[in-house]
């Protein structure tokens, strides 16, 4: 089951250079002091500590999108659509490409919950007569594609490609806390073809690196999460990033090596494949091989098909290590497992998506909270640093 639920890092160091003569009985910054230099120099960035490293760590222009958690089950932000803007909560959703909202279109119980876009109170609104239809793991849509700007916190994407739904059937979407969806994977698993809101704005320069990066927690009164689009923040991780090539353009796909429970592999012994998914709240893999994580773990079969855990257990559970690219990621039983008034559910999940390699791993916020996540489009590649 898929439980569906922003940095513009810019520098010109070339601009603040300053030609002083070396002196041996005094520092650059004393020289720099008497010259009336010293201000100007510091507010350039070079002592910036972050400066050396360019691009995405330089925080002086960020665009970041909060996202509010709900339940540690879900992440979402809000996004507005028009001229005068129509605001719309949304899923920020790595495993989609297609930005769809509920519309005045639609008649479904779903769309009645839900504030929906008028294209007749927009000034910018083109309409087309292209149809939309998209199947998620759970729920699904249909609807119309048109164009209008789209922002995302300080950035505004001109004539951005958009579902309005007619249609969403069945009762997924009729209690969730979310007006529509934002795709973020690669274009090429998009529906009828429409161009994602991230590759539009990389083709119309509105980031000044082609990547972003997701901070999730679980913070009480569900906020301090957030998306950051053109950088990363460095304030939401420690140590180095660990760089993972993309072996798929199409979900954000990667190589996991093995995944062990006090030291011994017990799943995907030979490697596998996983999607980076933050609109997927667990983490799921084939059955078998879950059903042996939750045996080691202790954990039970419980209501409405998630595994149940005796929260006294917590300090005597072992860790789950995910291998990746030859570097360990463990999850501890507090980050894999979702508490709530004295109740704990295993963060693991059975699924079964299959790929040439065998059954998808899918490293949903139960992974990417723990591990700061860069979707880096530039390079294809994905980052991971220990979040904060």
């Amino acid at each position: 089951m898929k439980w569906l639920l922003i940095t513009l890092a810019c520098i010109q160091l070339s601009e603040c250079l300053v030609r002083v003569p070396l002196r041996k009985d005094k520092s650059t910054r004393q020289v720099l002091k008497e010259r009336g230099l010293l201000e100007e120099f510091l507010k350039n960035n070079h002592y910036n500590p972050y400066s050396k490293y360019a691009g995405p760590f330089n925080t002086q222009s960020m665009a970041t999108e909060p996202l509010l958690n709900y339940i540690d089950m879900s992440y979402f932000g809000t996004i507005s659509i028009g001229t005068p803007p129509q605001s719309f909560t949304v899923i920020f959703d790595t495993g989609s490409s297609n930005l769809w909202i509920a519309s005045v279109y639609c008649s479904s119980q779903s769309c009645k919950n839900h504030r929906k876009f008028a294209p007749s109170k927009s000034s910018t609104y083109q309409a087309t007569n292209q149809p939309l239809s998209i199947q998620y793991g759970s729920g699904s849509m249909t609807g119309i594609l048109g164009y209008d700007t789209v922002t995302v916190s300080s950035i505004s994407v001109k004539h951005q490609e958009f579902g309005l739904s007619k249609t969403e059937p069945g009762r997924s979407f009729s209690n969730s806390l979310f007006d529509g969806i934002l795709g973020l994977a690669y274009p090429s698993i998009a529906s009828s073809g429409a161009t994602p809101v991230f590759d539009n704005m990389m083709s119309q320069d509105l980031v000044s690196q082609d990547l972003f990066a997701f901070y999730l927690t679980r913070q009480p009164g569900g906020s301090g999460s957030e998306v950051v689009f053109g950088g990363v923040d460095p304030n939401h991780y420690t140590g180095q990033i660990n760089w993972v090539p993309v072996t798929q353009q199409t979900y954000w796909q990667i190589s996991l090596d093995s995944v062990s429970i006090n030291g011994e592999v017990v799943a995907c012994s030979e490697g596998c494949q996983a999607i980076v998914d933050t609109g997927t709240s667990l983490l799921t893999g084939p059955s078998e091989s879950i059903s042996i994580i939750q045996l080691m773990i202790g954990a039970t079969e419980g209501y409405g098909g998630l595994s149940s855990i005796n929260c006294n257990n917590l300090p005597s559970m072992p860790d789950v290590v995910f291998t990746i690219n030859g570097i360990d990621y463990p999850l501890t039983p507090s980050e894999y497992t979702l508490q709530d008034q004295g109740t704990c559910i295993s963060g693991f999940d059975g699924m079964y998506l299959p790929s040439a390699s065998g059954g998808l791993w899918i490293l949903g916020d139960v992974f990417i909270g723990p591990y700061y996540s860069i979707f880096d489009r530039g390079n294809n590649r994905m980052g991971f640093a220990k979040s904060t």
